[in-house]
């Protein structure tokens, strides 16, 4: 890809603004001085330093309106939980498709994709598939585009890993069969995120950022890590597959369109292998991690503990 010299971006348009890593990524922007413009999906009262825009990735208007103005836009909306291919499809595909269309129309070059390492096995599940045709669509978009795969997010606010401090502090933890997998503080991906957006050599990229620990990390060995933050030795219980579908029917029996548990994670989780791959984690010269995962681990317990959501 042709390198041009790119101006200094100062006006970002976010999606995903509400959301888990959405939010962080704003209050990191915000602090490094970046005017910032974010998508929200129903009324937010006006704050100095965020322009809301009232609107969502099915509303092509409201996207136009998101990157009019902006020097770069980072998509991090998604759907995690979906209950059909067609849900998946609907807002990681066709939203994905809609804000770079709005962002063709705006004069918008720099696009940062937050997609997953799902997207790495697409075959697996259907939010692996539709974040491999978002990355399809941000590749053929003609823009100055760089793809980021996280592996599993933690941090503070986050609900998803929370049922692992769940499980840690009562001293067992339910995992899928034995494997590895990585994990990131979402203070370090935002910090990449922001990092990708001056540098013209990351322009038709895609990274697979971590915390830094080679190999990943296994099953057990995390959930015993959990534990000892609550002075436990937690113990592990490995999962079949035919047991983690029957938990998935009953999660969805009691959650309904709330559970966590769905068939598609089963299939995602099931597989033994979702360590970053080493030849995708970004130059140590752009980014590393800075968040010890322990470390992180405990910030995040501690916040779990202080905001009422473990008792």
């Amino acid at each position: 890809m042709n390198r041009r010299r790119s101006r200094k971006i100062r006006t970002l348009g976010v999606t995903g603004g509400t959301g888990f890593v959405g939010s962080h990524l704003l209050r990191l922007a915000i602090d490094q001085g970046y005017d910032v413009r974010a998508l929200t999906r129903g009324w937010k009262p006006p704050e100095d330093e965020i322009a809301w825009v009232d609107g969502a990735l099915d509303r092509p208007e409201t996207l136009l309106k998101l990157c009019t103005g902006a020097d770069a836009v980072i998509h991090v909306a998604g759907m995690i939980n979906g209950r059909t291919r067609g849900d998946f499809e609907a807002v990681n595909v066709a939203g994905t498709a809609a804000i770079i269309d709005a962002a063709r129309k705006a004069g918008v070059r720099r696009f940062v994709h937050v997609s997953s390492l799902a997207a790495r096995e697409p075959e697996l599940s259907a939010y692996g598939w539709s974040k491999m045709r978002s990355e399809k669509l941000v590749a053929a978009s003609g823009l100055d585009w760089t793809i980021v795969r996280p592996p599993a997010v933690y941090g503070p606010g986050d609900r998803e890993t929370f049922e692992l401090f769940r499980m840690a502090r009562r001293g067992i933890v339910a995992l899928p069969p034995r494997g590895h997998f990585s994990v990131i503080h979402v203070g370090d991906l935002c910090r990449l995120l922001l990092a990708l957006l001056d540098e013209p050599d990351t322009w038709g990229e895609m990274y697979e950022p971590d915390d830094g620990r080679e190999g990943g990390w296994e099953h057990r060995h995390f959930a015993r890590t959990l534990g000892r933050l609550y002075g436990k030795r937690a113990a592990t219980v490995a999962m079949p597959r035919p047991v983690m579908r029957i938990a998935s029917r009953l999660d969805r029996m009691v959650r309904r369109k709330n559970a966590k548990l769905t068939a598609d994670r089963v299939r995602y989780f099931c597989h033994p292998d979702w360590v970053v791959a080493a030849e995708r984690r970004p130059p140590a010269t752009l980014w590393t991690p800075r968040v010890r995962t322990a470390t992180g681990l405990k910030e995040t317990a501690d916040w779990y503990r202080a905001e009422g959501w473990l008792r």
